[in-house]
């Protein structure tokens, strides 16, 4: 059997693993919930009726924000992760915390934007910065699965016009691997007009292709931009050996 086929037949097997996954899971969740009161139809419909997914207050020029690992600084215990946010606009440089009591805390580093964000001098920064850092290795994210629960509704005037206010959803992020053992984290991010999120990436940071690692980094990407029927912003999340519940803080 060639490579390029057991890959495939790999990723369909998992694929279909995680189907299987989220359906006991929600069998599961709905079981121990049976006797909780369900959402009135009434509330239910207000919200949709009251509420638009789409706004008026679009950009032409609003891209989507994308976000990538520069690399990992073992001795700070931290990885750098940059967040392009348009073309003209400097990126935004980020710090995740991979030990510690800040563990899973993506954090700007406010010390680069103190006397301006001119885009070169940034940029020239993260050059500096890229060849100091180890780098991560990008793993088939196929192997983990995303679940989003949505924790709270609310509702977002963009404007002062008569328009509708729009949705505005606090998402709740779950990355588990699919066989059921390694490496998992969770999240919570701030979402307008659809409570969508799909799992993009994931980096081990392992040193080595075979070393072994209880930690690696997912790319998860949701509608996080209220322009037009809503663009694309990413997060990251922090995938370790224990769970860990990490408040928007990148949002």
């Amino acid at each position: 059997m060639s490579a390029v086929n057991r890959d495939t037949k790999t990723q369909s097997a998992l694929i279909a693993l995680a189907r299987t996954r989220r359906m006991q899971r929600a069998l599961a969740h709905a079981y121990l919930h049976r006797d909780a009161p369900l959402p009135t139809l009434h509330s239910s419909l207000g919200y949709m009726t009251t509420t638009a997914r789409v706004t008026e207050d679009e950009d032409a020029g609003a891209i989507g924000h994308r976000m990538t690992v520069l690399g990992v600084a073992q001795l700070e215990g931290v990885a750098y992760v940059v967040e392009e946010i348009g073309d003209d606009s400097a990126p935004v440089v980020y710090r995740l915390y991979l030990r510690g009591a800040r563990q899973g805390h993506l954090v700007p580093i406010h010390a680069w934007y103190e006397h301006g964000d001119d885009d070169q001098e940034i940029r020239a920064r993260i050059a500096a910065l890229a060849p100091l850092l180890d780098p991560v290795r990008p793993v088939a994210p196929e192997a983990w699965m995303l679940s989003t629960r949505i924790v709270q509704r609310r509702a977002l005037r963009v404007s002062a016009c008569t328009s509708p206010p729009i949705r505005k959803y606090a998402l709740q992020l779950v990355v588990e691997p699919v066989r059921g053992h390694g490496s998992s984290g969770r999240s919570t991010v701030t979402a307008f007009l659809s409570p969508h999120a799909r799992l993009a990436e994931v980096w081990s940071l392992a040193r080595m292709a075979d070393a072994p690692c209880d930690l690696a980094i997912a790319r998860v990407t949701f509608t996080g931009i209220p322009s037009g029927t809503g663009l694309n912003k990413d997060t990251v999340v922090l995938l370790t050996a224990g769970s860990l519940d990490v408040p928007d803080s990148a949002v």
